[in-house]
């Protein structure tokens, strides 16, 4: 940006954006967090697979990763929405 402009003038590149935060899975309520699993393993581009699996099974496996910590949830103060992130 150079000397003058509007926007580090405001002080807009200053701001620090808050930083995801973790959530324990276990925190939140069956309701939540089903919705949460269920909004993760049907969003488009998450089958992969020859085969169609039952949405039952893609949520238990879903569940076997968040308890072994392969998968965790993760909330976005800036956006205020959850999210269901995989380790890579």
């Amino acid at each position: 940006m150079a000397a003058g402009d509007p926007e580090a003038t405001l002080g807009f590149l200053d701001e620090e954006k808050p930083e995801p935060v973790e959530v324990p899975y276990t925190e939140l309520s069956a309701e939540a967090l089903h919705g949460l699993m269920q909004e993760f393993v049907t969003r488009d581009g998450t089958d992969y697979g020859v085969k169609e699996r039952p949405l039952a099974s893609k949520l238990a496996q879903l569940r076997t990763l968040l308890e072994r910590g392969e998968a965790r949830v993760v909330f976005d103060p800036e956006t205020g929405t959850a999210n269901i992130v995989v380790a890579v």
